[in-house]
């Protein structure tokens, strides 16, 4: 596992690489959100655990913390999307949105 402070703008942000068998588990985070490689089930995110507005969003095909900032979200969850979080964003776009919302508020 590799934890790695990623400058986004004016935020830093927390970049996490798991290296599994045959994957390789990748997300960023910053304020109240994050973003992750393909292995983030956004539709569970809506429906089960939708009482805790998780603010998050998906890109796919990515293998390194760099592809997955550079890389446009293929979904994101509702509680994203009323912060101005699209599907099509790049993720460090997203993740500076996170940060500015969390130090807004």
């Amino acid at each position: 596992m590799r934890i790695e402070l990623v400058r986004v703008g004016d935020w830093t942000a927390v970049g996490v690489e798991v290296l599994l068998p045959k994957t390789t588990l990748l997300a960023v985070t910053a304020g109240g959100g994050y973003i992750m490689c393909g292995a983030l089930d956004i539709g569970l995110l809506n429906r089960q655990l939708r009482d805790r507005r998780i603010i998050a969003g998906r890109a796919v095909g990515e293998r390194t913390l760099e592809q997955l900032l550079e890389a446009p979200l293929e979904s994101v969850t509702e509680a994203a999307e009323e912060l101005g979080i699209t599907v099509g964003m790049k993720g460090e776009e997203a993740v500076r949105i996170m940060a500015e919302t969390a130090s807004a508020g």
